[in-house]
């Protein structure tokens, strides 16, 4: 596989994470209560910062 491909693959994942992120923030803010709603709020947030920087490194190198 070529570096570009890798990239491109690479990017997509971060661009997943970042879908990911949105519905887990939706879900922890507005349908959730309790001890779920702190838990899949951190998921999200990680998910948002491991998406950035993925795509943060794939768009400098």
């Amino acid at each position: 596989m070529s570096p570009g491909m890798l990239k491109m693959w690479i990017s997509i994942a971060g661009i997943g994470l970042m879908f990911l992120a949105i519905i887990t923030i939706y879900l922890s803010r507005f349908k959730l209560k309790g001890f779920l709603r702190i838990i899949t709020a951190i998921l999200a947030y990680l998910f948002l910062v491991v998406s950035g920087l993925t795509l943060f490194i794939v768009l400098f190198t």
